[in-house]
């Protein structure tokens, strides 16, 4: 039978460097929370798409699949709330489903870091609302 292996787009993407930059996501599947390696929180894992460069329209790393990732320590939860603020939810004390942002569109700035000697895309908790004025885009 053989050893085979299949790749599909985003899978040959998933690898692809974007330019530090602020990117339009569509906000895709949101995982439940999990355990940290140390055991001591949850992590919520979220996998977005690029749209385009949120900037000037430019599409050229339209497809990347990129994580956003959130943990549920004390100290982390500022970044939820800014991300759930960038998609309109007006914060308040009590409890947010993270689920309902599937399917919705978010600016972020990506960036790119060395993680065990890898360089990666990184969402580094940097999001905006989407602006109202669209750039043209440059790739059609």
């Amino acid at each position: 039978m053989g050893t085979m292996v299949e790749f599909s787009d985003s899978d040959l993407l998933r690898n692809k460097l974007v330019d530090p930059a602020w990117y339009r996501l569509e906000i895709g599947q949101v995982g439940p929370w999990t355990p940290s390696k140390d055991k001591a929180s949850n992590n919520c894992l979220i996998e977005a798409t690029v749209i385009r460069n949120a900037d000037n329209g430019d599409e050229a790393f339209r497809g990347v699949p990129v994580t956003i990732q959130f943990n549920d320590k004390v100290k982390a939860r500022g970044f939820i709330e800014g991300f759930l603020k960038a998609l309109g939810v007006d914060v308040q004390a009590g409890r947010y489903n993270l689920e309902a942002a599937a399917g919705q569109q978010v600016d972020a700035f990506i960036e790119n870091e060395t993680y065990e000697g890898r360089t990666r895309n990184r969402i580094n908790h940097k999001y905006r609302p989407i602006r109202t004025e669209e750039p043209a885009t440059t790739n059609q």
